[in-house]
C-alpha cells in the first residue's frame, strides 16, 4: 500500500471553531487547504447546548466575511445588549453597567451555542473549493527550509508551507516544537447549564463576583432562557455537578431572583465542567508553524474572550498571509514575526486583565473588597474611561 502525501500551501491541525474559521478562510482565498482532524464522534448536546460564547464584533464580522453567520439557526442567537457586573450579593456591593446604547451600538455582543457554530461552520467547509479534510493522529512533525510536514500514525503525510496549531490548550504541534509555556491552574471548574427564567433578561449578561466561590454569570439565551457559567473552586465545581439541578438553583437565587425571577434547568437536564487555567506559551510561532486559538493562549473566561482571541488570531493571520509579498511564501519567517507582532499586546492585555481580575476579585481579604467595590462604583460614573472598557469588550 503506497503513503498517502497530501501537499498544500498550509495544513491546519486541530477540528476546533477556530481551527474551521482558519480552513475556511485559507481556502476562500484561494489557498490550498488540508484540515487535520483525531476523527471520532463529538459528544452528543442537549436540545440547549450548555456550552455556549460570548462572540464580540471581531468574531461576528470575521464569520460574516466567511459567509458563516447566516449559516447560523439565527433563531437560536441571542444579543447581548447591556451587560451589569457587580462585586457580590449584597445590596452595598460595588456595580458596574455597560449597554449598546452607550457604546452606539446595536449589540455589545451575541451568545452563540457551540453546537450551532461547528455545524455552520461544518456545512461552509463541505462546500469549500481547495480544502482536504484528513482524519488520523499526528506523529512526527519534521520543519524544513522550505517547507514542513507531518507524519501521521497510519504513515500519511501532510506537507505544506504553513503548518497552523489549531488544537488547543494541550496542543499537539506547540510540544512538537519544543515551545516552552507558562501554566497556572485557576484551581477552578467552569460549570455550565441552562436555565428557564421567570422574567424576562432583557438581553442583560449578568456577573457577580463572590470571592472565595467564585465568579457567576448568566448569559442571555433566546426567549426566557439563561446560560450559566460558573467559574468555581474544584470542590464547590464537584458539589455543582454531582448535586441535583434543583440544589443549584437554590444557590443562585440570591443573586438572580430579584432581576430573574425563579429559575427552572432547561430539559433534558444537562451540566458540564471544564478545567480552568492559565497558559502563555513562550512564542506563537516557530519555524513554519503558527499558533492560534487556544494553542497560542489560554485565559480565564470571567470576560468571555478565549473564542473571541482565537478569532482574532484567524483575522490577522489570513490578513498577513493574503497579503503577503509576491516572492514570499505562506510560511515565511517574516509573515510569521508580522503574525506574532500583530498578536502580542491584545493577548497579553487580555492575560493580563483576566488573570489580575480573577485574584483580585477572589481574595476576600476585607481591604481588597472595600477597594474593589469602590472602584467598580467609581468607574460606573467615568463615562470616558467606561466607554474605553465597552470598545475593548466589542473587539472594536
Amino acid at each position: 500500500m503506497s503513503t498517502q502525501i497530501y501537499d498544500t500551501d498550509i495544513c491546519i491541525v486541530g477540528s476546533g471553531a477556530v481551527g474551521k474559521a482558519a480552513a475556511l478562510g485559507f481556502a476562500q482565498a484561494g489557498l490550498r487547504v488540508s484540515l487535520l482532524s483525531a476523527g471520532g464522534v463529538p459528544p452528543a448536546a442537549a436540545d440547549w447546548d450548555v456550552r455556549v460564547y460570548a462572540l464580540n464584533h471581531v468574531a461576528h464580522d470575521l464569520l460574516c466575511s466567511l459567509k458563516v453567520w447566516d449559516a447560523l439557526d439565527l433563531s437560536r442567537v441571542a444579543p447581548v445588549t447591556a451587560m451589569q457586573v457587580h462585586g457580590g450579593a449584597e445590596v452595598d456591593a460595588g456595580k458596574l453597567g455597560f449597554d449598546a446604547y452607550g457604546a452606539h451600538a446595536n449589540e455589545l455582543a451575541w451568545i452563540v451555542e457551540d453546537k450551532n457554530l461547528n455545524q455552520a461552520l461544518d456545512t461552509a467547509l463541505r462546500f469549500a473549493q481547495n480544502l482536504t479534510q484528513v482524519q488520523g493522529r499526528a506523529r512526527q512533525l519534521v520543519q524544513e527550509a522550505d517547507s514542513a510536514h507531518i507524519v501521521l500514525e497510519d504513515g500519511s503525510i501532510l506537507r505544506a508551507g504553513l503548518i497552523v496549531g489549531a488544537d488547543g490548550a494541550q496542543s499537539w504541534v506547540r510540544g512538537a516544537c519544543d515551545i516552552g509555556l507558562d501554566y497556572r491552574s485557576y484551581n477552578q471548574q467552569g460549570v455550565v447549564t441552562n436555565f428557564e427564567c421567570e422574567k424576562p433578561h432583557l438581553g442583560i449578561a449578568r456577573q457577580w463576583f463572590v470571592q472565595e466561590q467564585g465568579i457567576i454569570a448568566l448569559l442571555p439565551l433566546p426567549g426566557n432562557r439563561v446560560s450559566l457559567v460558573w467559574s468555581a473552586p474544584d470542590a464547590l465545581a464537584q458539589t455543582l455537578v454531582n448535586e441535583p439541578l434543583s440544589a443549584l438553583v437554590e444557590r443562585l437565587m440570591p443573586y438572580c431572583g430579584e432581576g430573574l425571577g425563579a429559575l427552572r434547568p432547561v430539559l433534558p437536564e444537562a451540566i458540564r465542567a471544564f478545567p480552568l487555567r492559565l497558559i502563555r506559551p513562550h512564542s506563537a510561532i516557530a519555524q513554519r508553524v503558527a499558533l492560534i486559538g487556544d494553542a497560542a493562549h489560554a485565559v480565564h473566561p470571567l470576560a468571555g474572550h478565549g473564542m473571541n482571541l482565537g478569532f482574532a488570531d484567524v483575522r490577522d493571520l489570513l490578513k498577513i498571509v493574503k497579503e503577503r509579498e509576491a516572492h514570499r511564501d505562506c510560511g515565511d519567517v517574516r509573515l510569521l514575526e508580522r503574525y506574532k507582532r500583530a498578536r502580542k499586546e491584545e493577548v497579553l492585555l487580555m492575560q493580563l486583565t483576566t488573570d489580575g481580575l480573577a485574584r483580585l476579585f477572589g481574595s476576600d481579604l476585607t481591604p481588597l473588597r472595600v477597594v474593589r467595590d469602590f472602584g467598580l462604583n467609581l468607574l460606573d460614573k467615568l463615562p470616558v474611561i467606561k466607554g474605553k472598557l465597552i470598545a475593548h469588550a466589542m473587539g472594536k
